[in-house]
C-alpha cells in the first residue's frame, strides 16, 4: 500500500531531539541543494506528529535545511506514527546511508539505537539483549566489535574524539589523528587523565598507537599514570613504525614535470633539494665563512 505524501509547513517541523548526525556543506549537500533548485523535493521526508499538533523530522534534515535557505515554504512529507524508540531506530538507519560518516556521528548514532532496542526489548537472542549490537549494525557493514568501538568513543572529551574525526576529515600527512582501537583504550580514562593524555598530545605533536594507548590504560587502572609515565611512553617509537616524512601527491605533482616517470620522481626531486640548499648557500655567503 502507497503512503500518502502531504506537503507540510517547514516551520511547523523541528529538527529530531539530539540528531547525531551533522549537516555538511559538501559535494553531496551541493548537488542535493542544485537539485532541489531545479526539481524540488523529489523524495518525500519522513516526520511523526507530535502531541502538539506539529511535526518532528526523522529522515530529511538536509532537505529541509535546503528549503530553508532556499525560501521554499512547503516539503513534501510521509507522517509516520512511531514511539520514541521506532523513531530514533528509523532516524538512525535512514542516516547511516550516507557516504561519509564521522565516527562522532556513528558513536552516537549506534548508541541511541542500541539503547532503543534495549528499551523495546528487540533482540533476536531468546536469553537477553547480547545480540541486539549485530541487530544495531545491520546493513552497514560493521561488525558488532566495530560498533562497539564506535559505541565507545562516546566517553572520550571532545578534544580526543576530535582526533578520530579528523581521520575522515583531513589529510592524515598534514594534521593529528587518531585511530579507532587507541581512541577505544583511552575512552577507559577518568576525565582528568584524559584531558593529561591530550596536553601530551599536544605537547609532543603525536598520538599514541594502539600499543601505546593500551599501556597507557593498563597504567591508568593500576594508579600509576601521571605526567611523567606519560612522557616516557611518548618518547617510545611506536613497534614497527620509523620516524617518516610524508608530502602531499598531489601538491608534489603539481610542480613537476608533466611527463616526468614514476621511478623518476625521487631521484627528481633529491636533485632540486641539493640545487635549492646550494642557492641559499650563495644567497647566505656560508662559502666565505672563516674557519675559527
Amino acid at each position: 500500500m502507497k503512503e500518502e505524501v502531504i506537503e507540510i509547513d517547514i516551520k511547523d517541523i523541528s529538527d529530531f531531539k539530539n540528531h547525531p548526525f551533522k549537516i555538511n556543506n559538501d559535494l553531496n549537500y551541493e548537488e542535493l541543494k542544485n537539485s532541489i533548485i531545479d526539481n524540488g523535493v523529489l523524495v518525500p521526508t519522513i516526520v511523526r506528529q507530535k502531541d502538539d499538533g506539529k511535526y518532528e523530522m526523522l529522515s530529511g534534515h538536509r532537505r529541509k535545511r535546503i528549503c530553508e535557505e532556499q525560501g521554499i515554504q512547503k516539503i513534501p512529507c510521509i507522517v509516520k506514527n512511531m514511539t520514541d524508540d521506532e523513531a530514533i531506530i528509523l532516524m538512525v538507519d535512514s542516516n547511516l546511508q550516507r557516504e561519509k560518516i564521522l565516527p562522532s556521528e556513528k558513536a552516537l548514532a549506534y548508541k541511541m539505537k542500541y539503547d532503543a532496542i534495549k528499551h523495546q526489548g528487540k533482540t533476536s537472542d531468546p536469553l537477553g539483549p547480547k545480540l541486539s549490537i549485530e541487530e544495531v549494525g545491520k546493513d552497514t557493514g560493521d561488525s558488532a566489535t566495530q560498533i562497539k568501538r564506535y559505541i565507545r568513543l562516546n566517553y572520550l572529551i571532545p578534544e580526543l574524539l576530535q582526533l578520530v574525526d579528523d581521520t575522515v576529515l583531513k589529510d592524515k600527512r598534514s594534521i593529528l589523528t587518531m585511530g579507532l582501537r587507541s581512541a577505544v583504550e583511552l575512552s577507559f580514562l577518568p576525565k582528568k587523565e584524559q584531558e593529561m593524555v591530550y596536553e601530551e598530545i599536544s605537547y609532543e605533536d603525536l598520538t599514541p598507537s594502539h600499543f601505546q594507548a593500551k599501556k597507557i590504560r593498563e597504567l591508568s587502572e593500576q594508579g600509576k599514570l601521571d605526567s611523567d609515565t606519560l612522557e616516557s611512553i611518548f618518547s617510545e617509537q611506536k613497534p614497527n613504525q620509523e620516524k617518516r616524512i610524508s608530502f602531499n601527491e598531489n601538491k608534489i605533482r603539481s610542480v613537476l614535470p608533466k611527463n616526468i616517470k614514476d621511478y623518476k620522481i625521487e631521484e627528481f626531486v633529491i636533485k632540486a633539494i641539493e640545487n635549492y640548499s646550494k642557492t641559499l648557500a650563495l644567497e647566505r655567503g656560508d662559502q666565505n665563512d672563516l674557519e675559527i
